[in-house]
């Protein structure tokens, strides 16, 4: 298989365009914001297609597909070698971080994510805010935002541009910051968003402020965009729970990991 790298992004937009839910991340990423941290691969026409990104500390490399499409996807991975770099996070569908493995990678597991999207919107809408009043946070909360996820959420992937796009809501008590929800990819270009950095402070968890901005943001996600979704572990029964409370459902299972290049042996 010979591989392909894809450069037009209306083709793009067109081919993720037909399972929205599927490639929610891709679709964000064709945004003028990241597009040019990109980098996309496919073996075929009409087939699966790889995304490279390269923003943080190494890039990642999301490879999503249905299961009719499993076989496509693990021949795209198989072709990928010449283009990965040496140490790169991954999300994959299927088989394909097993031909990635067997292709000279040693995988660090960080366990199975569930994506789910947004089908019954009606639910966030009347989720209840309780005592609590989410409110929208920008450039100078982020001071405080690192604090809170310093705390609440220690080691989560944040691109601090995210912050720009108006669409982070927080809840605060006595003037604290205890509970945010953001995105890691927003588009009202391609209609399209991804929750992500979802945090509350351990002294208020179970007391209904995490869900409470998480429904804020989707009501205010909904006015801009058609497609919502994020990403979850899988083993994480707590969040999974809340997210289906808020009229979410689940699309697919995927692998997480980070891909080390194994040494290579000399031989003569």
């Amino acid at each position: 298989m010979t591989l392909r790298s894809l450069h037009d992004r209306s083709a793009l937009a067109e081919r993720f365009g037909r399972d929205p839910a599927m490639h929610l991340m891709e679709l964000g990423d064709l945004d003028d914001l990241l597009w040019a941290h990109t980098s996309w691969y496919t073996v075929s026409e009409d087939g699966p297609v790889a995304l490279l990104y390269a923003v943080g500390e190494i890039p990642t490399l999301l490879a999503f597909s249905r299961a009719g499409e499993a076989a496509g996807l693990e021949e795209l991975a198989g072709a990928l070698g010449p283009v990965l770099p040496r140490r790169f996070f991954g999300h994959v569908t299927g088989e394909a971080g097993k031909v990635l493995a067997a292709a000279g990678y040693e995988v660090e597991s960080h366990g199975t994510l569930v994506r789910m999207v947004l089908t019954e919107p009606g639910r966030a809408a009347a989720h209840p805010e309780g005592v609590w009043r989410p409110e929208l946070l920008g450039r100078g909360d982020l001071p405080e935002l690192l604090e809170l996820f310093g705390r609440a959420y220690p080691g989560n992937w944040f691109d601090r541009r995210m912050l720009d796009t108006g669409q982070y809501m927080g809840a605060r008590r006595d003037g604290r910051l205890v509970a945010v929800a953001g995105v890691h990819v927003y588009s009202a270009e391609y209609r399209v968003a991804a929750i992500g950095n979802v945090a509350t402070d351990p002294g208020v968890r179970g007391q209904g402020a995490g869900g409470a901005c998480v429904a804020a943001l989707c009501r205010r996600l909904g006015e801009s965009v058609d497609h919502i979704g994020l990403n979850v572990r899988a083993d994480n029964a707590t969040a999974v729970g809340l997210y289906r409370r808020l009229g979410f459902s689940e699309v697919t299972e995927f692998a997480e990991a980070t891909f080390t290049a194994l040494p290579q042996t000399a031989t003569g």
